[in-house]
């Protein structure tokens, strides 16, 4: 039982051994394997670590990248990752500069000096790096960096970093396509805008001036009257003259408010006459001016025989709104406006605007539809506008074969101006329909008319049927043209233009060589030669047939 005892004791003491020399033989077997790993690990460190010449020169990429970046981070030096991030940020703004630069060489734009210093620039930025101080003391040094010349190296780039700033913060304008547009589009929408307020400013100014009455012409049609008035005896009507009717004689139509303007177109015409005695004139105005205008021609009788009928407006019995649409329109757009009693809206609704405008809807303008019914015993009559000068004599227009045809005028088309589309609404069908927007339109002022050929092809009725279509102003918009061009439509004959040349009231480039040899010239325009505002160039062609030895005309101060 002892020696068992012994046994189990010899026994158990070597299990322990046993188990403390297998727990002994796992240490050091772990420790081993640290070891080995420890050894393995610092070699790769060691074995990849990248040398000091050309730790900058660019980005690592892939495991060395990452093992670069665990290195610096297990060496940890402020300077050196400081000197990292200057440098990179100089390269940074290296490559901004010659992406500029290189855009504004495709661009072709003139901005040559902005491209030096684009390539200066990043010049400059490059050799930072290559100077010797900075190169021996922080890129091709093993040791710790100078902080003195770290910081006067940041400084220098920094510097530099600051210009390459300022100059493409000024330079991104001119290489912005969209932003040049876009500040090109807002700046002519802006003068665009200003343009059109000049131009309504400009226009109304001079709508203004030429449609108020001039104070000397006030006070000369005041003169007259008040001649009337003083020596009624002087003025006594007399009997019609036989003359008037005849149709061997030269007949002139002239329908006008204006004394002074409708003396100059006589006196022109039978200055320059060569059988002045041959030559009638008829005159028709408001009732308003009639006794000016017949004091007028009673003071100053016409030279050379020829013969003057002043008359007015409603002397004319057919002149009613019954047989007129345009007088049957104004009346009614009247009861509208008066009767709905909103004037302000009125003033801005443009179809009212054009019945209360007196250029367009004086019945003296629409007078010249009504000839035939007015002379119905001639045959040929010349209307003449009172803003015009005869310089040659004119009967070699009653001699002008108007082949069958009604209207004798001076076409005004050239190009693409002065044609039908630009007087009339083409997108109406009755406007389609009926003409050629590409025909040539021709001009009121010095028109001879063929009053049988008139009466044949019924011109009036012709007229007041479109008139009362344009009840709505869409045929066209106003005037008495646009009417005219539709009345005559294939009806009218045209002339040599020196018979009648136009824009002395708003072309200054006329020549003078074709206005000296031009039978009639015309002032159509706002600046009309009695007015302040007239162009001084032409002036002296009106001026020189006013009859300034007339009294009132001197009274008056005309400044003439």
């Amino acid at each position: 039982m002892a020696a068992a005892v012994r046994g189990a004791r010899g026994g158990g003491s070597g299990g322990v051994g046993a188990g403390f020399l297998s727990l002994f033989s796992y240490r050091v077997f772990v420790s081993a394997m640290f070891s080995l790993l420890f050894i393995a690990t610092a070699t790769v460190l060691i074995t990849t670590r990248p040398s000091s010449t050309h730790h900058h020169s660019r980005l690592q990429s892939g495991g060395n990248a990452y093992m670069h970046r665990t290195y610096v981070a297990l060496n940890s030096d402020p300077l050196k990752t400081r000197l990292d991030l200057i440098y990179r940020q100089a390269n940074d703004h290296i490559t901004l500069v010659k992406a500029y630069a290189a855009y504004a060489r495709k661009l072709k734009l003139d901005i040559s000096r902005q491209l030096k210093m684009f390539d200066d620039l990043a010049k400059n930025f490059s050799d930072i790096t290559s100077k010797p101080r900075y190169k021996s003391s922080l890129f091709e040094t093993d040791g710790s960096l100078d902080e003195d010349v770290l910081r006067q190296f940041e400084k220098e780039v920094k510097d530099r970093v600051k210009f390459a700033r300022l100059l493409m913060a000024e330079s991104k304008e001119n290489y912005d396509n969209q932003l040049k547009i876009q500040k090109l589009k807002d700046t002519i929408f802006a003068v665009s805008e200003l343009l059109g307020k000049a131009k309504k400013n400009g226009a109304f100014a001079s709508s203004i001036a030429a449609k108020s009455v001039p104070k000397s012409l006030h006070c000369l049609a005041m003169r007259l009257v008040e001649e009337r008035i003083s020596h009624p005896e002087k003025y006594e009507e007399d009997l019609p003259k036989s003359e008037f009717e005849d149709p061997d004689l030269y007949h002139y139509a002239i329908f006008s408010d204006n004394v002074i303007a409708v003396s100059v177109v006589v006196r022109s015409v039978v200055k320059n006459a060569e059988e002045p005695w041959k030559h009638v004139f008829h005159v028709v105005t408001d009732r308003m001016n009639l006794a000016a205008m017949k004091v007028w021609f009673r003071m100053r009788p016409v030279e050379g025989g020829a013969h003057v009928e002043v008359k007015a407006l409603e002397d004319y019995n057919f002149m009613n709104s019954v047989y007129v649409p345009v007088l049957r329109q104004i009346e009614s757009a009247k009861k509208r406006f008066y009767l709905e009693q909103k004037m302000e809206n009125a003033t801005k609704d443009g179809n009212n605007m054009k019945f209360r405008d007196l250029e367009h809807t004086s019945m003296l303008n629409h007078l010249r539809f009504y000839l035939p019914e007015m002379y119905p015993n001639l045959h040929k009559i010349l209307f003449l506008d009172d803003d015009v000068v005869v310089q040659k004599d004119l009967t070699g227009l009653w001699k002008i074969d108007l082949s069958g045809k009604v209207n004798g005028a001076v076409e005004t088309c050239f190009g693409s101006f002065h044609r039908f589309s630009q007087y009339l609404n083409f997108s109406n069908p009755l406007i389609r329909e009926r003409f050629n927007p590409k025909a040539c339109a021709w001009a009121y002022g010095m028109n001879i008319f063929d009053l049988d050929a008139w009466r044949r092809e019924q011109c009036t009725e012709m007229y007041h049927s479109w008139q009362n279509l344009n009840v709505d102003r869409t045929l066209w918009k106003s005037g008495t043209l646009p009417p005219g061009l539709m009345t005559f439509y294939s009806l009218t004959k045209s002339l040599d233009k020196s018979w009648h040349v136009l824009g002395l009231g708003y072309n200054p480039s006329i020549s003078m060589d074709v206005i000296s040899n031009a039978a009639v010239i015309h002032y159509n325009g706002n600046m009309k030669p009695w007015l302040d505002i007239a162009m001084n160039r032409y002036k002296n062609l009106w001026t020189k047939y006013v009859d300034n030895d007339m009294e009132f005309v001197q009274t008056c101060n005309f400044g003439v």
